[in-house]
């Protein structure tokens, strides 16, 4: 193979890699804080119904 095309094959998949990456660490934030808006309001709720 010539060296441009390796390159190019090592640069695709770097960025290949690098999408999904962003993909999963992105809805992972996403889903962190989901989740802590809704632990939020379930204290804020059991807190309100306790008193």
């Amino acid at each position: 193979m010539r060296p441009f095309l390796i390159l190019v094959l090592v640069l695709f998949a770097v960025w290949i890699a690098m999408s999904v990456i962003g993909f999963i660490v992105h809805g992972l934030f996403w889903l962190a804080v989901v989740g802590l808006l809704f632990a939020a309001g379930t204290a804020a709720i059991g807190t309100s119904r306790r008193r």
